[in-house]
């Protein structure tokens, strides 16, 4: 027997940040079947000439994202939900920590996240919840 559950999906996403998600979707969704060098490459490559994200953008394109995909809204959604959530960012010209690895509790496993100002956005955990085994962090501007 299952256990009965409600996808909670954010309302009130701008129509123009919905369209937006929708066409980082399928990029996403292409990016999280490659195997994590691959992932980390492409996104070291497309997060050049960003800005680091706020915890206020890199939320909002986290909220976009649950709100046009129950995938991404879903408890296993993890990997594209994050990666359209950079991609999304990326296309404000902003770029969030992208992080990949594992709860440090039991049960172990594996999970996908974004994070601003060096906390996780939109987890509901504490900061050190998870163990961070690949990060693409905004990239280093000359002169800073």
């Amino acid at each position: 027997m299952t256990t009965p559950s409600a996808l909670d999906r954010p309302t009130g996403v701008p129509l123009a940040r919905r369209v937006t998600a929708r066409l980082v979707l399928l990029p996403a969704l292409a990016l999280s079947f490659l195997p994590p060098r691959h992932i980390r490459a492409v996104l070291e490559w497309m997060r050049r000439g960003a800005r680091p994200a706020t915890p206020a953008q890199a939320a909002a394109a986290r909220e976009a994202l649950c709100a046009v995909s129950l995938r991404c809204a879903g408890p296993r959604g993890c990997l594209p939900r994050s990666l359209g959530a950079v991609l999304l960012c990326r296309t404000h010209g902003t770029w969030p920590t992208w992080c990949a690895g594992v709860r440090k509790v039991p049960p172990f496993s594996a999970h996908a996240w974004i994070e601003a100002g060096g906390r996780p956005v939109g987890e509901g955990v504490p900061d050190d919840y998870f163990a961070r085994l690949v990060t693409v962090a905004p990239a280093r501007r000359a002169g800073t």
